[in-house]
């Protein structure tokens, strides 16, 4: 099969001599550019790597009517040719999974040293994230280097007895290197040696999360993710297609590069996502006001993923529509569950992405808008597999990330943590910070109840909520305010009684002195604790 390369290369120079001229000029590349996407195979848009943005064309088909910012066709392609251009080197047969080697680096020495973390164990970490997107994984293993930013990320015989391995494994179409995230140097010397698609953790994850994606603004939030990984990588690709000649032959100069095109793209299709996503943050932030106003507590729950934050929340909350997967990243949508504490008091449960080591920056960054109810939520559980080897090293990178997302002190400082998994405990637990830790089997229901306890002391603590029962009379306009200004959970008649009702309410302090001073201190019964 002719290469893609070479035939948009031959249809470049066809239509338009090598580079764009000019407005008339980029339209007759656009066009030429649909004339070769109409006549490609659609499956070989869905092979390797050419996947990482087709999330944005399944965006623009599902979400069409509703954002038609999304609807330029011609973005669309040229975004594409991005992808086409940056196909694998080995081919694969389409919606055929990758064939993989997991290889994971120890770092020695450099800032970049995971001194907390055993690298047998993080190699299995990184075996688990190839599973999770259903790849087979050929081989694996652990090569040492001091020096992860050079081209080569190891030493020259280590280098050497990598890829005399790699030409032995059979079928190989794809080598995971668990790093945070390669350079575009180091992508691109390794891809033109090995002859294969080659991820690091941040791709690796991204691919991970669209497997997962459900909502409209997760898709989004993968989106913007994408682009400074291809942004990172267009100055190594096709250097031939850049070419421009001088001014003076042409009115209006030499015009824009191709590599200068697909730069503007990425920055048209970066500032849209950016604008649809800060529509959604204001829905969001209208659903949180809506909230408070409720007077509604809400806690988020965090922790590394697969700790069983989404069985904890069906425990607490009884929520049968939850469906707990024993998978890395399976919540990857945050969502919201009602639940009630053992004083009858409403509380909103927050499931969350999970955390994970190695994790860049940008790609948190990508999903602030999302992490947002965290940083404004009134208590932050902090869930833990205790039966997991490495998980004191785990906790540590939950809270990183966090301080990294800007969490105030005083959340951290009320932080609950809780420890899960404790039936998969072999040996004692050991011993946590001053005693704080809340043991647990969100599966076997162990200790749940004892947590929702302090769950609901915790909250009254640090929120200052009011809750009690009030006797007001019938005729006036006292259960009319409740509703619209506290939180009622019940309301009952007492036997013999004919002009008083007896009203389970949660309300704040302020929202308790303003009730008093309109209506006089009518409280039958406090239950502040």
């Amino acid at each position: 099969m002719m290469s893609v390369n070479f035939s948009l290369g031959r249809l470049l120079w066809r239509y338009n001599g090598y580079i764009p001229r000019g407005n008339f000029a980029r339209l007759k590349l656009t066009t030429a550019c649909d004339c070769f996407f109409r006549s490609l195979n659609k499956d070989i848009l869905k092979s390797g790597p050419c996947r990482t943005f087709m999330i944005s064309n399944s965006l623009n088909s599902s979400d069409s009517s509703n954002s038609p910012e999304f609807n330029d066709v011609h973005h669309d392609r040229l975004l594409d040719s991005i992808q086409i251009m940056k196909a694998g080197l080995k081919e694969r047969k389409p919606g055929e999974p990758h064939r993989v080697f997991v290889l994971q680096p120890h770092i020695k020495s450099g800032p970049r040293k995971g001194s907390s973390w055993n690298p047998k164990l993080q190699l299995d970490e990184s075996i688990s994230l190839v599973r999770t997107l259903k790849w087979t994984i050929l081989d694996s293993a652990v090569y040492s280097t001091t020096q992860p930013g050079k081209k080569t990320i190891f030493g020259k015989g280590t280098y050497g007895n990598i890829t005399e391995r790699l030409a032995d494994v059979p079928g190989l179409t794809a080598v995971f290197i668990s790093l945070d995230r390669l350079n575009s140097i180091q992508q691109k010397e390794l891809e033109d040696c090995w002859k294969v698609a080659i991820y690091d953790r941040y791709s690796l994850v991204l691919e991970i999360f669209k497997l997962h994606a459900r909502t409209r603004e997760a898709k989004l939030q993968i989106a913007l993710a994408e682009i400074p990984l291809l942004r990172s990588r267009l100055l190594l690709k096709d250097e031939n297609f850049d070419q421009q000649s001088g001014a003076q032959r042409y009115i209006g100069g030499g015009g824009e590069t191709f590599l200068e095109v697909r730069q503007r793209v990425l920055a048209e299709r970066e500032i849209k996502i950016k604008k649809s996503l800060r529509n959604l943050q204001m829905k969001r932030g209208l659903l949180r006001k809506e909230r408070a106003m409720k007077q509604f507590p809400v806690i988020s729950v965090v922790g590394y993923t697969n700790a069983g934050k989404t069985s904890l929340i069906r425990k607490l909350t009884g929520d049968a529509d939850l469906q707990p997967k024993d998978e890395l990243f399976a919540t990857l949508d945050v969502t919201s569950h009602r639940g009630t504490l053992p004083n009858g008091m409403s509380a909103i449960f927050v499931d969350t992405v999970g955390f994970i080591s190695n994790l860049p920056h940008d790609l948190i960054a990508s999903f602030s808008a999302t992490l947002e109810d965290v940083l404004l939520s009134d208590v932050i559980i902090h869930v833990r597999d205790v039966s997991h080897p490495d998980t004191e090293a785990q906790k540590a990178n939950v809270l990183r990330v966090l301080q990294d997302l800007g969490l105030s002190e005083t959340l951290l400082g009320n932080m609950m943590e809780v420890c899960n998994k404790s039936d998969l405990l072999t040996d004692s637990l050991p011993a946590h910070d001053g005693g704080q830790s809340h043991l647990i089997s969100a599966t076997e229901g162990t200790g749940i109840e004892d947590l929702k306890t302090s769950i609901q002391e915790h909250i009254l603590s640090v929120t200052d909520t009011v809750v009690c029962t009030l006797r007001i009379p019938m005729n006036g306009g006292h259960l009319q305010w409740l509703y619209r200004e506290a939180s009622v959970q019940r309301q009952r008649v007492l036997e013999g009684e004919t002009e008083h009702l007896l009203v389970d309410v949660v309300m704040s302090l302020r929202c308790d002195a303003r009730f008093r001073a309109r209506f006089g201190n009518l409280i039958y019964n406090r239950r502040s604790s």
